[in-house]
């Protein structure tokens, strides 16, 4: 079977969102990927206000949070 979707982010990336940087930085806690051909993929982030967001993680697709803002940032 071939994947429908590549991935942006990875469980431990860290990031921010560049319209809304009042979320501060946040941490990957859980990506998930679609089995079913055509699936959603998603990541979980941790952000310092205290809420967790839940983005598409779809480089392929318009909606993925690449596209939406989400930048990660430079591993050390």
């Amino acid at each position: 079977m071939s994947n429908d979707y590549l991935l942006y982010l990875k469980v431990g990336d860290e990031v921010v969102h560049k319209r809304y940087l009042r979320w501060g930085r946040g941490v990957v806690v859980e990506e998930r990927r679609s089995e079913v051909p055509g699936g959603f993929c998603y990541v979980r982030i941790n952000f310092q206000d205290g809420k967790t967001r839940v983005f598409d993680n779809n480089i392929r697709s318009s909606n993925c949070c690449y596209y939406k803002g989400i930048v990660k940032l430079e591993e050390r």
